[in-house]
């Protein structure tokens, strides 16, 4: 085996192979580290969501993804709009978004999800945010990222994306997903609360060290037949000798 290794064709198949165990153990490593966030993720969200309600003044205070806020105030109803493309249960549909006047300022509040219907370029009647003075419960979250400015062509009353600053607001670098309200907002689907799971970047590292092994068992195999045909073809050469 050893002289096999010295020639051109076997040395070029052992430095691929090289290379391919060393990108594998790399993209398993990452995936461990995606997996180690993820656990950090959603440990973070079962403290968040085990604490007692904050008050809106307490979270701009201290503003952390998450964290459940009680806050009171009063729906502008001329503000509400769609933020495009957010599926849910494997279909599309919208954010509903309105401002909430409140105490502590003015912040953008998730009302719900809607389906969409008919076009993507269609208007979409927008529900009707809840009048009078509303109390609601709901998770802090962060604003979006601006990134490039709003597409010039959606129908009225659509956004791409809920970025607080963008639409004006008091509180811009957080916004708040409702998960109940008082009165309620019938015509809305609620957000679920966050599932975070590691353990899919778990079973992609292990898939990756798994493409080593077969990497390596592979390069052994058929360096060890090569071998084994090399010296059954110099025996049978000797045994054919005069």
């Amino acid at each position: 085996m050893r002289s096999l290794l010295k020639t051109r064709r076997w040395i070029a198949f052992t430095l691929l192979v090289v290379v391919a165990i060393t990108a594998f153990g790399f993209l398993s490593r990452w995936q461990w580290h995606r997996a180690e966030e993820e656990r950090s993720a959603r440990q973070a969200w079962a403290i968040q969501a085990a604490a007692a309600p904050v008050s809106l003044g307490d979270a701009l205070a201290d503003p952390r993804e998450w964290t459940p806020v009680r806050v009171s105030g009063r729906f502008d109803a001329g503000s509400t709009v769609l933020v495009r493309q957010r599926p849910l249960d494997g279909r599309n549909g919208f954010l509903v978004a309105s401002a909430l006047d409140t105490v502590d300022g003015r912040v953008w509040v998730v009302r719900g999800w809607i389906p969409a219907t008919g076009t993507a370029t269609g208007a979409v009647t927008v529900p009707t945010a809840p009048s009078g003075t509303v109390v609601i419960d709901a998770r802090v979250r962060m604003s979006e990222d601006a990134g490039a400015p709003e597409p010039t062509d959606l129908p009225e009353g659509q956004v791409s994306g809920l970025v607080p600053a963008r639409l004006g607001a008091d509180v811009t670098d957080i916004y708040l997903e409702v998960a109940a309200s008082e009165p309620q907002d019938p015509e809305l689907t609620r957000l679920p609360a966050p599932v975070i799971d590691e353990t899919q970047n778990i079973s992609y590292a292990l898939q990756w060290m798994v493409f080593a092994a077969v990497a390596l068992t592979g390069w052994w195999y058929f360096l060890r037949r090569e071998a084994r045909e090399d010296r059954e073809a110099r025996d049978s050469a000797t045994s054919q000798a005069p």
